[in-house]
């Protein structure tokens, strides 16, 4: 685990807009690097984010080089404002993706630059690159703005400045004095549709901050908190595709958990595995919209038969996810391959029957809608937990080494049989209770005989293992055993001693190549440290897990974003960006601490949260 070198780019310097159908990523110079509409997996349209300028971008700064730029989201909202300032004057710069149209067809960024003081030059310059940065679109300029056309995508760009664009760029300087404002939006059409007129910037602008400021005004979280949680939610809402209700991993692909490494991946997708850390985010938070929209997604995407299950998939619940290789792009930072499409969709993973069985007991539990229609499903899938729970799996980090009993994988088939068995009691609902709680229990037997390694005290990574991994911190959280358990705490004690290093926790040890089939390493995985958190509350050292987690969050950037991972030694974020799951745990144990700061929960007792 050793430290990676300090080089740019920084994934900490980008943030993010989005409209709930796709995404863009602005660097804190002010220039839009990665941009995909309409939808979240869409080809990019500007990738230099994973390339060059060749490969599309949107360059917004001063013409003196001197400038100093400064950022921040416009308070409870996802509206960036980068505030320029040089020695002669400053400007602000608002950036957005308004809800789309009411035709759903017609999906904007725009950019609003008002002169704040004096008088500031600056210098724009547009570069459109379809197809992840791979060609040109055709361009044109009629009715005051520039078009441009490739295959599927059609975008207009308006300004309220003149644009020149020779060579398949379109670039201007302007000079703004206080109170001065002028804008540009640019659309996505399809291409064989033409627009209506373009909407009004300054209404789009007031209509985005107040339609997400009420949003963030149902937020349940109160306590010393809550604006790090309403920060989460907002990234959250985010990374949901309104359309369906599924909610992506990441907005990006390929962003590396190494520096120049190989572990990079297209998180552009809906993991089952997130399946119940969601609904309880979400619920807990005070939106139960928001959690059945998101399990009305995973209701259409699992539909069939149990055996067909899958571990991700797309956004409308697509199934093929067939991965590829973007070889015309350097990679961030020079990392390759870039990837698109995920090979892992295909995989065997046992811990999603836990995740989606804890999901629907859940939603059950909280009151949500249309959970009748969930049962005869439900029922199908514990039978199926029933007869594939022997079977070796790739584990919940989608290791590509080989199959193995990841005592993990065990531990989420019992959670899974136990909360079909809890809501089938508790509703009064029709099923095999007997076979399911016979099952459940050889489960809860063959883990603690097989799993647990008696030598060092600890439940293991896999059956016949010595070493740990981090997903078992959450062995009391699910219920399996209550933190007072011995062998749960040397589990904790034995993930503290072998995977947290310089104050984060690893998800496993990647020290050699057989222990996932990839080369290189990676950095600590975000999510994993606020599982430490949990088990250190649920054991009753609280104290010492608001102080963690406050060193957690404060490895967020300075726009409250999280990547996947974290590079403690360099201080520096790794891999995709922004990441929900790293965003989820966020939430998750903030509750947890409010929980116990109100004299909730007993420590040594399972919380029953899920």
């Amino acid at each position: 685990m050793a430290a990676f070198p300090a080089q740019d780019p920084l994934i900490e310097d980008y943030a993010l807009i989005g409209n709930a159908h796709g995404a863009a990523l602005i660097h804190r110079s002010g220039t839009i690097e990665w941009l995909c509409m309409p939808r979240f997996d869409s080809e990019a349209i500007m990738a230099s984010l994973l390339g060059t300028p060749d490969n599309g971008c949107w360059v917004l700064r001063a013409a003196d080089a001197k400038a100093r730029v400064s950022r921040r989201y416009v308070p409870d909202t996802m509206v960036l404002e980068t505030t320029i300032e040089t020695a002669d004057g400053a400007a602000v710069i608002l950036d957005f993706m308004p809800p789309p149209a009411e035709n759903g067809q017609t999906h904007e960024l725009v950019r609003i630059v008002r002169g704040a003081s004096g008088t500031i030059k600056l210098f724009t310059e547009i570069r459109i690159r379809c197809g992840y940065g791979r060609y040109a679109p055709w361009t044109e300029r009629r009715e005051g703005a520039v078009w441009c056309s490739a295959g599927p995508d059609g975008l207009r760009l308006s300004s309220s400045i003149d644009l020149t664009n020779p060579d398949y760029t379109t670039s201007a300087e302007l000079t703004l004095s206080e109170g001065q404002e002028v804008h540009a939006t640019l659309e996505w059409f399809p291409s064989h549709i033409t627009p209506g007129l373009p909407r009004d910037p300054a209404a789009l602008l007031r209509h985005t901050i107040a339609q997400e400021r009420q949003w963030i005004s149902r937020c349940a979280c109160p306590g010393p908190y809550e604006d790090t949680v309403r920060r989460s939610l907002l990234v959250l809402k985010a990374l949901t595709y309104h359309p369906t209700g599924g909610i992506v991993a990441a907005p990006t692909t390929s962003l590396p958990e190494e520096p120049g490494g190989v572990r990079n991946w297209d998180y552009r997708y809906c993991w089952i595995r997130d399946a119940v850390w969601t609904l309880h985010a979400l619920v807990m938070s005070g939106y139960s919209e928001e959690a059945h929209a998101w399990l009305l997604w995973l209701m259409r995407a699992t539909a069939g038969s149990p055996d067909e299950l899958q571990i991700m998939y797309g956004l409308h619940g697509e199934r093929r996810l067939i991965e590829d290789e973007l070889t015309h792009l350097a990679g961030f930072g020079g990392a390759k391959p870039v990837r698109v499409g995920n090979g892992a969709y295909d995989q065997i993973q046992l811990d999603i029957y836990g995740s989606l069985l804890g999901a629907f007991d859940m939603a059950r539990r909280d009151g949500l809608p249309d959970m009748d229609l969930t049962w005869p499903f439900q029922k199908a899938v514990a039978n199926r937990v029933m007869s594939v729970w022997k079977e070796k799996d790739s584990g919940l980090w989608e290791v590509r080494s080989g199959l193995q009993h990841f005592t993990y994988s065990k531990i989420m088939c019992w959670f899974a049989l136990n909360r079909t068995i809890a809501s089938a009691r508790d509703f009064g609902l029709e099923g095999n209770i007997d076979a399911w709680t016979r099952v459940r229990d050889e489960i809860h037997a063959d883990v603690c005989e097989k799993g647990f390694n008696a030598e060092i005290n600890s439940f293991v990574q896999y059956y016949g293992a010595d070493r740990v991994d981090a997903s078992l911190l959450q062995i009391s959280l699910l219920g399996f055993l209550p933190s007072s358990d011995p062998r749960v705490k040397g589990t904790v004690k034995r993930i503290e001693e072998q995977l947290r290093k310089n104050g984060f926790v690893w998800r496993y040890l990647a020290d050699s190549e057989e222990a996932d089939g990839l080369p290189g390493e990676e950095g600590a995985f975000l999510a994993c440290s606020f599982w430490l958190c949990d088990a250190w509350i649920l054991e009753g050292r609280t104290e010492e897990a608001r102080v963690y987690f406050e060193k957690l969050t404060g490895c967020a950037n300075d726009l409250g974003l999280m990547a996947e991972e974290y590079d403690p030694a360099s201080r520096r974020q790794l891999g995709n960006f922004p990441q929900a799951f790293s965003h989820f745990a966020l939430v998750q144990t903030a509750h947890l601490l409010n929980m116990q700061q109100a004299g909730g929960t007993a420590p040594d007792e399972p919380p029953g949260l899920l």
